[in-house]
């Protein structure tokens, strides 16, 4: 087995690095990460505008807001995939590429999961922040611009990359409208090959494996250093633990000595 898996690799990496570029549409792992990049950084400013509206006092901006974001946490990606795929080319008159309406997805999809850690972060922060700036002169959207928003979205960072893992392996049911990406790049190896689909299907999840998990010690990482940098100690002090940021036991005791 695991010389086939090193003969799959070392036959089709180029495929399922960039996929059939130059000669055809970019796939492959690069795909696969243009996706999530352009569906995450597109979505983010629309998010941030969903979750000042779900916080709106306003019944008029909150409601649709709410309905968004409910619709789209409770409908199958897949589903949504579907919608967007056919009844694009019926809004604007021509056929669109799978590609195109993968990425307007994700969007959508991605602004109602982040709108929800965007609230959660302004939320999270004290009420007197908003006093405070109101007592200075602020008017509520300068306080939610200069003061509120900054400190909100520095804290969201590792949220916000979480969101981009699984954003990445939501780009895997790009496939079923044809857009090359890594899962579609081995679909078309497994095509070829046909006896050897465990394999074919195993390298796939490894290096999705490896691409998330690079990605989770990295928000590990920023974890431990915006609590540091909260707690005025070195990010080499502390421990994630289920999520949360925790100052490790020696620091602990060298403290008490």
């Amino acid at each position: 087995m695991l010389i086939n898996i090193y003969h799959i690799i070392a036959d089709n990496w180029l495929l399922l690095l960039i996929g059939q570029f130059p000669n055809g549409p970019l796939g492959g792992i690069a795909a696969t990460l243009l996706l999530s990049i352009l569906g995450i950084g597109l979505a983010f400013p629309l998010s941030i505008l969903v979750a000042l509206a779900r916080l709106s006092p306003w019944p008029v901006l909150s409601w649709p807001a709410t309905a968004l974001v409910y619709v789209m946490r409770g409908v199958p990606l897949l589903m949504i995939i579907f919608w967007v795929y056919f009844l694009l080319p019926l809004l604007i008159g021509r056929i669109v590429p799978g590609f195109l309406a993968m990425v307007c997805t994700l969007v959508v999809y991605e602004a109602a999961f982040l709108s929800e850690i965007v609230r959660a972060g302004i939320q999270a922060l004290p009420k007197g922040q908003m006093d405070a700036a109101r007592a200075l002169g602020h008017s509520h959207l300068s306080a939610m611009r200069y003061i509120i928003l900054p400190q909100a979205l520095y804290n969201m960072i590792p949220s916000i990359l979480s969101q981009f893992v699984s954003t990445i392996k939501e780009t895997t049911l790009g496939y079923v409208i044809n857009v090359p990406e890594l899962t579609f790049a081995a679909s078309q190896i497994n095509n070829q090959l046909l006896t050897q689909p465990f394999e074919v299907f195993f390298v796939l999840a490894s290096i999705y494996f490896a691409v998330c998990w690079t990605l989770t010690q990295l928000t590990n990482w920023l974890e431990r250093r915006i609590a540091a940098k909260r707690a005025g100690r070195g990010a080499s002090e502390l421990l994630v633990v289920d999520g949360v940021a925790v100052i490790k036991p020696e620091t602990v005791q060298e403290v008490r000595q």
